[in-house]
């Protein structure tokens, strides 16, 4: 157990690992504390106001574009930040791990932006969590390379891709490092041991400490992270407004505030994302209890579906009326040794990427680097020698709150094929997940934690206004079990049982699969390593 020096306020709860002692010292300690100080309370607040949210969209209030921000989005006058160094041209970027031959493949991949994901990519072993800061506090100090015991060697090349950090979101704790007796919120952790030690090393090197914010539900939530990024540069003798930061609009609350949420950090953000899977994870999270946001197989909700139409040319309108870069979603397709597979999901990721390039987006995001070649060609083709199409304001997208909510036009129920999908797919996470692992390649994608819970909650509102049967459920449930257990039969088969049982087969839904199974599993092992 390792105490702050500074404030004895603080204190590791797990044992020592290889080299923690480079990210965990007493300054960085220090530091993390004085921000759990000032918005630890804060947060527990915000946290409340969505289960107080949730309950009035469950007593039937309606969502809508607040009135009392009105004034904001009329005002032509404010614009998001400029664009930092390193940040100009995000027409390709790759997200993962920072796991360190992933962080090198992808640093080398070609891609103009990597994002480092602590959250969803990330299963949040106390080794993932320091191990990853020790990754990125190794990639900016160009001392990563490294030779396998296989002799595979990763050699970071010349020309990088811009690092952005993704920590977790502001609904989970990190429970191996107290402040005053309480777990520091994990967004915080992943946060301030980044910046701490790597803000002054990236503006040494040109560029600067950017992030990427996830599962944001309002403007309030974003006013909050400005607040931690103003104390933060201040704390450090950091100018104010070099970080920037882009929002994942992944929630269908946040959908409604998306030029509020821009205006909360105008002077640190630097554009929006569109995260698809998420974002249908929170349409029947929050309104899943309603018969007209029934849902078909996932497989069957696209992009081109009226209602993921308005978000996304939404969310671009918003960015460049702005001034601020918009991102697409994930290409998740892993490339295949069989050609005809390989060439069909490259066909795929083309389609989608030239539908979000003529839509207006400034670039958008791949899972593996062997996507980042067809990508980059569709971007080009579109942008050629611009950084961005920033300048296409899309006046012609005038989306209200019915299209946002337009889910009845591609309601339907769910294939037998849909339900044993979501229960495989959601079985496999699972386990690998509690193993330590957050990303994994399954059926020709490559899957993280909100694959996860889109098919958890898909499982629970077609039982919940009985689409499927749940014996049949069960029968599958059973079946699949079998088949993880011939599969990885390292699988403690009761515990991902149970924790489907929990997330998925309950009367009422755990809003997120990872916090209970954080605390009944990753935070278990660790201590008892320790």
């Amino acid at each position: 157990m390792t105490t702050s020096a500074l404030t004895r306020r603080v204190r590791v709860l797990a044992a020592p690992g290889d080299r923690h002692d480079e990210i965990l010292t007493p300054a960085a300690l220090d530091f993390v504390g004085r921000l759990a100080a000032e918005f630890g309370k804060r947060r527990q607040d915000l946290l409340k106001e969505r289960r107080r949210q949730a309950l009035r969209l469950a007593a039937g209030s309606p969502l809508a574009f607040p009135m009392v921000t009105s004034a904001v989005r009329a005002d032509p006058s404010w614009h998001a930040a400029p664009p930092a160094p390193g940040l100009t041209d995000r027409r390709v970027e790759i997200t993962g791990p920072p796991e360190r031959h992933m962080a090198v493949n992808a640093l080398n991949s070609g891609a103009r932006v990597w994002m480092a994901d602590f959250e969803d990519a990330t299963a949040p072993t106390w080794d993932n969590v320091i191990g990853g800061q020790l990754t990125l506090l190794d990639v900016i100090e160009r001392r990563i390379d490294f030779t396998t015991p296989e002799g595979k060697e990763y050699r970071l090349g010349d020309r990088l891709a811009t690092i952005t950090v993704r920590p977790r979101g502001w609904h989970l704790d990190e429970e191996h490092l107290e402040y005053d007796g309480r777990p520091v919120p994990a967004a915080l952790v992943d946060f301030g041991l980044y910046f701490h030690h790597c803000a002054q090393r990236q503006i040494d090197a040109g560029h600067g400490p950017y992030f990427y914010l996830p599962k944001l539900e309002n403007r309030y939530e974003a006013r909050l992270w400005n607040d931690v990024f103003l104390l933060a540069q201040e704390l450090l003798g950091i100018p104010r407004g070099t970080i920037r930061a882009t929002v994942l609009i992944e929630t269908i609350t946040a959908a409604f505030e998306m030029e509020e949420i821009l205006y909360e950090l105008r002077e640190h953000g630097s554009g929006l994302n569109a995260g698809r899977w998420d974002y249908l994870f929170s349409l029947i999270k929050t309104l899943g209890h309603r018969t007209d946001f029934m849902l078909p197989d996932r497989a069957k909700v696209t992009m081109t579906a009226p209602f993921m139409r308005a978000y996304t040319e939404l969310l671009v309108r918003t960015c460049h009326k702005r001034g601020a870069h918009a991102i697409g979603g994930m290409a998740a397709q892993v490339p295949s040794k069989d050609p005809a597979a390989h060439e069909a999901a490259l066909a795929k990721v083309r389609l989608d990427k030239e539908r979000e390039a003529e839509d207006g987006f400034d670039g958008s995001w791949v899972a593996h680097p062997g996507l980042v070649p067809v990508c980059r060609a569709v971007f080009d083709g579109v942008l050629g020698d611009r950084a961005d199409q920033i300048d296409r304001t899309r006046d012609d997208v005038d989306v209200r709150a019915a299209d946002l909510l337009s889910v009845r036009r591609i309601s339907g129920p769910p294939t037998p094929e849909g339900v044993r999908t979501n229960i495989s797919v959601a079985l496999r996470y699972f386990a690998a997940w509690m193993r330590g692992q957050g990303t994994v390649a399954l059926y020709g994608l490559m899957e993280d934690a909100a694959t996860a819970e889109i098919a958890r909650v898909q499982i629970w509102q077609w039982l919940r206004h009985r689409v499927i049967d749940r014996l049949t459920v069960l029968d599958v449930l059973d079946e699949e079990l079998a088949a993880l257990g011939a599969e990885y039969p390292w699988a403690d088969l009761d515990e991902v049982r149970g924790l489907f049982e929990r997330t998925a087969l309950s009367g009422e839904l755990p809003l997120f699969f990872t916090p209970d199974a954080y605390t009944r599993h990753l935070v278990r092992q660790t201590r008892e390593q320790s």
